[in-house]
């Protein structure tokens, strides 16, 4: 008798509630509104959760989950938490778009001390349009991070774990625009142009199967 209740029970467990991001898990789907203040590689478009990692700072650890859209280039979307939250939206760029983009004698001055470097950019590439602004200016100056290939709000990052890097960020005259740099111990660099949106351009948000 207590199996048939058991069984019972759980055909009428209620389907999962999703109302905001910080609830997304992995194949969760995430559909974005028709906001002409994104990128047209957001626009209307449906992502699917991917992956789910970890950014883990002296103070605070991020969540950042990896979108996955209908052409398979990643986007990567974290919260920004102030007097209210907002959308980190971030892509990261090859080096041939970083050459496009920025001046690179400009842009060495990053990694230089004491960390206060000023760059233009040049024009957007055509596959980057709405991901940048005229003017960034840099402050934070190899900040040490670790990268965690796990989602910590089900694990506990240790210390001892995760690959170490360098962070080094500059934000836009626009507030709406930043650059994150990740230098990582073998040298490897990673550049991200973010762009900030308010929460209300997610139109839906489903769970996944």
């Amino acid at each position: 008798m207590n199996f048939l209740k058991k069984l019972f029970n759980r055909d009428q467990a209620k389907p999962r509630e999703l109302t905001k991001v910080s609830q997304l898990i992995c194949h969760d789907i995430v559909v974005f509104s028709d906001s002409f203040a994104l990128p047209a590689n957001l626009r209307e478009q449906q992502f699917q959760i991917s992956h789910i990692n970890t950014h883990e700072f002296e103070a605070k650890s991020l969540i950042e989950w990896q979108l996955t859209g209908s052409n398979n280039d990643p986007i990567y979307l974290s919260l920004e938490q102030g007097q209210q939250a907002y959308l980190k939206l971030s892509i990261k760029i090859t080096d041939e778009c970083v050459e496009q983009l920025f001046d690179l004698d400009e842009f060495s001055e990053i990694f230089a001390e004491p960390g206060n470097a000023l760059i233009n950019t040049n024009a957007d590439t055509a596959n980057h349009d709405g991901w940048s602004c005229e003017q960034y200016q840099q402050h934070v100056y190899a900040k040490v991070g670790y990268f965690h290939r796990r989602d910590n709000r089900q694990d506990n990052v240790q210390e001892d774990q995760g690959e170490a890097f360098e962070l080094y960020s500059l934000r836009g005259n626009d507030e709406q625009f930043s650059i994150d740099i990740q230098v990582w111990e073998d040298g490897e660099t990673d550049v991200f142009l973010n762009l900030y949106r308010p929460t209300s351009d997610i139109k839906d948000l489903y769970p996944g199967s």
